[in-house]
């Protein structure tokens, strides 16, 4: 309130500053989002003036407002917007479907950052009109989005090679024939996440350890299929991960993840002495001391 009420045209300063040379980049650019769509209340030069900072505004998140965002003001808020490099829309599935999202997608052609975690909603027509309308797509998250599948992932790696960082945590539709196609176009990659996908095992393992030569991170939890073959391929062709999760995965063993451990990779799993330490404790309630030199 006191914000707006500095803020008002009586004082005959603020609105007489350059809009799109100061107000715009330099003032409202550090007001949450909620506080400037309530700043637009103000007066009829405000909401112009709030209309003027959406339509130049690079980043949009949803979570600044509120996961309920009525789908006409969600509309409204980009409809002059043409230029947003990222938008964050997770969490979104109680209202975001394709009607609201596919026309900010197709006129914003510079993004590279887009985040649809949780947006159930939506089809794989929202996957193929991101493949064509963002070409410089470097990261993008889909994790939990089963309407994800093979066809819709491949239109993405046919048109968006720049990507480096790929969410297709519990993607349940993709099994390694997709996988595979993704990390062959898209051999830039330093992170991605299979993770909660029964259906991911050795063989997309081994094709992204061969053509993803940059991989930083690898998220294999719960993806029953792998094994210790993959594993040992990933050492062999992945000089630069840095981290592993393979937790719940039963069948990838110490045999394989010693080679990436010894050379400093981050696990989500305990070494085999240690874990038994901390089941012992859970057991007996107290940890007894053990001469780790011996």
């Amino acid at each position: 309130w006191h914000l707006m009420m500095s803020l008002t045209p009586s004082r005959g300063c603020l609105l007489d500053l350059p809009w799109e040379d100061i107000l715009v980049p330099h003032i409202l650019c550090h007001l949450p989002l909620q506080q400037l769509l309530s700043l637009q209340r103000v007066s009829k030069s405000f909401q112009s003036l709030i209309q003027l900072y959406l339509a130049n505004m690079r980043c949009f998140d949803s979570s600044q407002i509120g996961p309920a965002i009525p789908r006409a003001a969600f509309v409204n808020l980009l409809k002059d917007n043409e230029v947003l490099q990222q938008l964050a829309l997770q969490n979104c599935s109680d209202w975001l479907t394709d009607r609201e999202l596919l026309p900010v997608i197709g006129q914003n052609h510079h993004l590279h950052q887009i985040q649809l975690k949780g947006c159930a909603q939506l089809s794989r027509h929202a996957l193929v009109a991101i493949s064509l309308s963002c070409p410089n797509l470097r990261q993008l998250s889909l994790a939990h989005c089963e309407w994800v599948d093979s066809l819709s992932l491949r239109s993405l790696a046919d048109h968006c090679k720049a990507l480096e960082a790929v969410d297709l945590t519990a993607c349940r539709q993709l099994k390694d024939e997709a996988i595979c196609y993704l990390v062959q176009k898209c051999s830039r990659l330093k992170s991605l996440s299979l993770a909660v996908n029964a259906n991911v095992g050795d063989v997309a393992v081994e094709e992204i350890a061969r053509c993803c030569p940059e991989l930083e991170h690898l998220d294999l939890t719960g993806c029953l299929r792998v094994k210790n073959d993959s594993i040992r391929v990933l050492a062999e062709y992945c000089p630069k991960l840095r981290s592993l999760k393979v937790k719940h995965c039963h069948n990838v063993a110490e045999s394989s993840l010693s080679i990436l451990r010894n050379r400093g990779v981050e696990l989500d799993v305990e070494p085999p002495l240690q874990r038994a330490l901390v089941l012992l404790q859970d057991v007996i309630g107290f940890a007894p001391f053990i001469n780790l030199q011996i």
